[in-house]
């Protein structure tokens, strides 16, 4: 798991530099922390060298990633050594995992907050060293938090914490604990007032999006969404298991949920489905894909592909092979099995080499290149509606943006276009981007 982002602005005064590791749920943490620290007086530094409070946000879901951030953690220290006074807290979902174990570790780290406990961390940091907040704290739906956001265009709005799934695999509900939802009109007042500042597009999040339940459900809530009027809605993740009809409905109905959706299938064999504990066969995703493409055309789909978990056969990986043939996502993202301490898949029998993984790893993302491209080459010629971001990363002459089905789209144009919904006719296509020209904008 790559390290997303490390923010930055500075002040004189004391200030904070956060690391960010994992998913888009971190990514959004780190915006409430932010927030909280800024409302009580610290700034946001430009390099750790530089802050006062050094805060970790981490992510325990595969091994690479809790590596990566020890890794960082140990050079940390040496920040600590010259400059008296910084304190270094570590949140997310190691710190959740390992409580006091991480002074254990790295006895030079001041705090420890759980994912659940980001309302306390100006009160944490205000309080003595060796602190450690990690309780259940389920009263954070009703929290009303105010995040220092990263995009004044886009923007992360969480509407459930935790999940009930129990994926054999995954630690998720050991770090995040059990579904909580947030009431509806809480996050219909956050989309409302992000749509008054100029937001042009919000991203629900949560574990599990479809199995929210407050006062309405997830259909019921994105249809209050929708009539706030904000031009873009998109959500993640969604299991396949609570896909339901009526969801696939609003998808289609809602003129401002957008064209794409991430849903992970994770094999495409059904006993190691059955090991998984995913709740659902091969054929009955495969018929919720089907009924998508037919009630929602022209949809993105995109998956999650976990590779060599214990006891997966070759031929079993040929099923997941194939399931990739069949299914034509839009895009994947692929993993090798990572055991994690206290998931039933860790102590299951005939765990699987790495270099066995490795493989087919490699197998998979050289056919889902193949995939992507050629579903890539099917828009050429078309005019697609692009959200405006930007400067291209790749072109710093060329504008960028994303279409509604989540693609990315450079294209020549000027900067007062940022924030618009520009038409861009697809001219060439690439594997993980689009080539285009404006044609027209809102």
């Amino acid at each position: 798991m790559k390290l997303l982002r490390s923010w930055y602005i500075f002040k004189m005064g004391k200030s904070v530099y956060i690391y960010t590791y994992g998913c888009q749920m971190n990514v959004h943490d780190s915006e409430k922390m932010r927030g909280l620290l800024v409302q009580d007086g610290f700034e946001v530094a430009r390099r750790p060298e530089e802050a006062d409070l050094i805060v970790f946000n981490t992510c325990a879901i595969r091994e690479k990633a809790e590596q990566k951030f020890y890794s960082q953690l140990g050079r940390t220290k040496f920040i600590k050594r010259r400059r008296s006074g910084v304190k270094i807290a570590v949140s997310g979902c190691v710190a959740q995992e390992c409580g006091r174990g991480i002074f254990k570790r790295a006895p030079f780290v001041d705090f420890v907050l759980g994912p659940q406990n980001i309302p306390h961390i100006a009160k944490m940091v205000s309080g003595s060293p060796g602190s450690v907040y990690v309780d259940d704290a389920y009263d954070i739906t009703t929290e009303e938090l105010f995040p220092d956001r990263d995009s004044s265009l886009k923007a992360w709005v969480s509407i459930m914490y935790g999940c009930n799934n129990f994926c054999s695999y995954c630690i998720v509900p050991y770090t995040r604990g059990r579904e909580v939802s947030r009431p509806s009109g809480s996050i219909v007042s956050e989309v409302s007032a992000l749509k008054e500042k100029g937001y042009r597009e919000v991203t629900l999040l949560g574990q599990n999006v479809n199995s929210y339940r407050s006062d309405t459900d997830f259909t019921g809530l994105l249809r209050r969404i929708d009539a706030t009027g904000i031009p873009r809605i998109r959500f993640v993740t969604s299991h396949p298991r609570d896909l339901s009809d009526d969801l696939i409905a609003a998808m289609a109905d809602l003129p401002r949920v957008c064209e794409h959706l991430h849903l992970p299938l994770q094999s495409g064999a059904d006993r190691i489905l059955g090991l998984m504990n995913r709740g659902y066969s091969y054929r009955e995703y495969a018929r919720r894909v089907e009924l998508l493409r037919k009630t929602i055309p022209g949809i993105a789909i995109t998956t999650d592909i976990i590779v060599g978990f214990p006891g997966e056969t070759d031929k079993e990986h040929d099923s997941t092979v194939r399931s990739l043939q069949e299914m034509e996502f839009d895009g994947m993202f692929a993993f090798k099995y990572s055991p994690r301490k206290g998931t039933k898949a860790s102590t299951m029998d005939g765990q699987v080499p790495d270099e066995v993984k490795s493989e087919r790893l490699t197998e998979l993302l050289l056919m889902q290149e193949d995939i992507t491209r050629a579903i890539n080459r099917r828009l050429e010629g078309t005019l697609q509606e692009v959200l405006v971001e930007g400067l291209a990363e790749a072109d710093a002459g060329l504008m960028t943006g994303r279409t509604r089905s989540n693609k990315i789209v450079n294209f020549e144009s000027s900067p007062e276009v940022v924030g618009s919904l520009a038409m861009i006719r697809i001219e060439r296509t690439m594997t993980h981007s689009l080539w285009g020209s404006k044609a027209d904008s809102e």
